[in-house]
């Protein structure tokens, strides 16, 4: 028989032979290709040999290359070089296109000065602290269980709220449902947390004066909010009004970054894929998980349906569910992150779980905005 070269850094194949047979090694760079045979199923190989692969800092992945099966292992990031200039630019980006939303909603005069854009810091500073603390969440999870994570990427978009959220990036397996979950459900807790705070200050702070010259403009905006459950409750604890009955009074525009904070939680929580809900539910359901997030995007098409044809509503709110519908089919298709060690969820996370996701339907609201 013929001896198999064992590569300098990687686990030798002597390690994994009971479940899979090397009749090859080639190292690519810094990858090392292992050619041979399963002799196993797959998702039981990956748990074999995962951990060996892992101790080693190696990530490992089983492909077919031109007809023969490949073990392709790649070093694991050993954490960020420099100064993460992508997510830096994105930042800046963001606080100002937040500012500059923020002030639409203070109603700042830019063209008497285009530094009173200054005006909208407190929506801003709402906005990048929600989703901020949210995202780092996730990261510090992340590095908790080991998973290689990059730091938050903001994504601006110069809209009447500024942005589009905050996203991070993670790489290779995840280890157990245990990680997944806790990952998954640490960055709408840690932002639901800082929703609450932000609300909160919104709802102390005085309202905004709508100026008459916007009041009777032919060309003005009139954007409405559907306030959800625990903005409502907020409101309700605080004794602070979310209108009010001068025509010309708005809340304080903080008030609507806990409103954007609430929705990106809800929207989070939708159990599909790769979004932190379908993490949650993966995690407490294990594959039955599949069949939750097969009926969401039927549940959210129902919505919009029901809402154009039932409720009479046109529009934006009709659009949005319709939009996050094909959102949710196409995660739903692409389907929610496989742990290695797939073993079943304790007690204590599941009632966690639980709450989490009941925190997420006390921020739905079926027409969260109307613009007209």
């Amino acid at each position: 028989m013929t001896e198999i070269e064992s590569p300098e850094d990687g686990p030798s194949p002597d390690r994994f032979r009971d479940v899979f047979h090397v009749y090859e090694v080639r190292t690519d760079g810094d990858r090392i290709h292992y050619y041979g045979e399963p002799l196993v199923d797959h998702d039981r190989l990956v748990e074999e040999i995962w951990p060996m692969f892992r101790a080693a800092d190696y990530e490992v992945r089983l492909t077919r290359q031109t007809g023969e099966f490949v073990l392709v292992a790649e070093p694991r990031s050993k954490g960020q070089d420099g100064i993460p200039w992508t997510n830096v630019v994105l930042a800046i980006a963001t606080v100002l296109t937040t500012l500059y939303a923020g002030s639409i909603w203070y109603q700042a005069d830019l063209a008497a000065d285009p530094l009173n854009v200054l005006q909208g810091w407190p929506f801003a500073l709402g906005i990048m602290t929600v989703l901020g603390i949210h995202e780092m969440g996730h990261y510090v999870m992340s590095r908790h269980h080991d998973v290689e994570a990059t730091l938050p990427y903001f994504i601006p978009i110069p809209t009447f709220i500024g942005t589009l959220g905050a996203v991070i990036r993670m790489k290779g397996r995840m280890p157990s449902r245990k990680a997944l979950f806790d990952i998954g459900v640490a960055g709408p807790l840690a932002g639901i947390v800082a929703t609450v705070v932000v609300t909160t200050v919104g709802l102390y702070l005085p309202p905004v004066t709508i100026p008459p010259s916007v009041m009777n403009s032919q060309n003005a905006v009139e954007i409405t909010f559907g306030y959800p459950l625990l903005l409502q409750f907020l409101s309700t604890v605080t004794g602070q009004p979310l209108q009010y009955e001068a025509a010309n009074k708005a809340v304080n525009p903080v008030v609507i970054a806990g409103w954007v904070g609430m929705f990106v939680t809800f929207l989070n929580l939708i159990p599909v894929g790769q979004l932190d809900g379908g993490h949650v539910v993966r995690a407490i359901l294990g594959r039955q998980q599949e069949r939750i997030a097969a009926v969401v995007p039927a549940l959210l098409f129902g919505l919009a349906g029901y809402l154009y044809f039932v409720d009479d509503v046109a529009g934006n709110a009709v659009f949005l569910w319709v939009f996050w519908g094909l959102f949710a089919s196409v995660f739903a298709f692409v389907g929610a992150a496989t742990p290695v060690q797939d073993e079943a969820l304790d007690g204590r996370r599941k009632l966690v779980g639980i709450l989490t996701l009941v925190v997420g339907i006390l921020c739905f609201h079926p027409v969260p905005i109307q613009i007209g």
